[in-house]
């Protein structure tokens, strides 16, 4: 049923078996205030911002719960760091699903809205300034044409949470294809009830992979498939300098989407090297680790098929594997597409993979930045440069094809980290106009704008090393 505000829950998640999740609701907070309200996206959901009016933070603060949800806490395991454990949301609340008026089905979820039985000892809050990171990067993320979860709203709480100091709270309201995860496979393969398994794949495969529903062998074309969304997503991660920060088994999304915006930054001077997290002190997760981490954690979800895949445990073992081990090649290959485009090819031709680490090579060499390397192109004066006019002069079109393919291809702005982080600062303070200029900036990423002029610099001279940090 559709209310006057357009919400339109229909909760499949909530008829799993009872040990996916837990029932429960968001703790009330002192003051709700409305932050930030992502009105394209509100629209794209069929929600009618005027129709939430005055109710809008009440009820993205979770003081009000929507008519149709059934709030609950989704419990899941993952390999953190390597390691495996059971968590569970500790501060997350699934209001439930929407289905939006193009029949495509949204998890609604409140970020930081009070304890769940999977908190632990933590205080199921967050606060103002990592909120608004996560809805900054993926908005930014979104108009780069990766795909996703998304922000919705943040709503402060007027109270205050604990970190290494006090901090205004907030929740954030998060859209997403779904919050299923590699972690919540290995959650119902470790439980070891066999009723478990069956039912998680067939909810995944009917929620993000309804082509492979009558497939022979289910668990099989359901690796296959999200092997392959993952390989490009990765990919896509790459080729715009993008590092996740904390790419636990729990952070990999089985829709294909980004998920989780904790210690996440961008690259600025190219150093494959790079990590942000302060606390990836081994650089597990850096920048250049990425594909093989994926690699990584589809295993885990591989072997937590394993007793849904026919044919006896050496025969699961050796299909399982055998698909598992075609993610390399499928990211190489998404990755190669997407160096061609950056570089304005059309065509292919066998050197292509060593002109582009020709590229990479000279950027890390001279410590170059990423994204304005690849912004400017066509002004460039370095030694690939001829190598790389060369190829151009083998591919079709005139020289404004060329300058509209570089166009496409190359953003002007990212989420620049020292903008980022001097907006939160701004808005710790009581002050959202800058949170609002980096937001338009970085929703038109390819424009060369006045608007965008101001966020295309990498950070000043005297910056330091960059660090980021997962905000509980």
């Amino acid at each position: 049923m559709t209310n006057a505000a357009g919400w339109r829950f229909d909760n499949s998640y909530a008829r799993l078996p009872d040990p996916f999740f837990s029932r429960t609701t968001p703790e009330p907070v002192r003051a709700p205030a409305l932050v930030a309200f992502n009105e394209p996206l509100a629209a794209d959901l069929g929600l009618d911002a005027a129709a939430l009016g005055g109710s809008a933070a009440a009820v993205f603060a979770g003081n009000d719960v929507p008519p149709g949800a059934e709030p609950l806490a989704q419990a899941y395991a993952g390999h953190q760091f390597g390691h495996f454990t059971n968590l569970g949301d500790g501060r997350a609340i699934l209001l439930g699903e929407h289905v939006a008026p193009d029949g495509r089905r949204f998890d609604i979820q409140l970020k930081g809205s009070g304890r769940t039985p999977y908190s632990r000892n933590g205080d199921g809050r967050a606060a103002l300034g990592p909120m608004l990171r996560e809805y900054l990067v993926s908005e930014g993320m979104h108009a780069l044409g990766i795909p996703t979860t998304r922000s919705l709203a943040v709503a402060a709480t007027g109270e205050a949470v604990l970190r290494e100091r006090p901090l205004p709270g907030a929740v954030l309201t998060r859209v997403a294809a779904s919050h299923i995860r590699v972690g919540t496979f290995e959650y119902a393969a470790a439980l070891g009830d066999p009723a478990l398994l069956p039912a998680l794949l067939d909810h995944a495969i009917a929620r993000h992979y309804p082509e492979i529903t009558a497939a022979d062998d289910k668990a099989a074309a359901f690796l296959d498939a999200v092997i392959e969304r993952q390989a490009a997503l990765v990919a896509r991660w790459m080729l715009v300098g993008f590092v996740h920060g904390v790419m636990n088994t729990d952070n990999m999304a089985l829709s294909g989407e980004t998920i989780d915006y904790g210690p996440c930054a961008f690259l600025d001077v190219y150093d494959p090297a790079t990590t942000f997290s302060s606390i990836d002190h081994a650089g597990r997760y850096a920048y250049a680790n990425q594909p093989a981490i994926a690699h990584w954690n589809l295993a885990r979800l591989a072997e937590s098929l394993l007793p849904l895949v026919p044919g006896g445990e050496e025969a699961a073992l050796e299909t399982a594997r055998g698909i598992v081990d075609t993610f390399r090649a499928r990211f190489e290959r998404h990755y190669l597409a997407g160096a061609r485009a950056k570089l304005g090819l059309v065509t292919a031709e066998e050197g292509d993979a060593a002109l582009f680490a020709a590229i990479l090579q000279w950027m890390h060499e001279t410590g170059a930045d990423f994204t304005a390397t690849f912004a400017g192109l066509a002004a460039l004066d370095a030694p690939w440069t001829a190598a790389w006019r060369a190829r151009l002069a083998r591919e079709p079109g005139s020289p404004a094809d060329l300058a509209a393919r570089l166009q496409r291809a190359n953003p002007l702005v990212i989420p620049r980290n020292h903008r980022v982080e001097e907006a939160l600062a701004a808005a710790e303070a009581g002050d959202l106009a800058p949170v609002e200029r980096l937001l338009a900036a970085i929703r038109n990423p390819f424009d060369a704008t006045a608007a965008t002029a101001a966020f295309r610099a990498g950070p000043p001279a005297g910056c330091g090393a960059y660090r980021t940090f997962c905000g509980t």
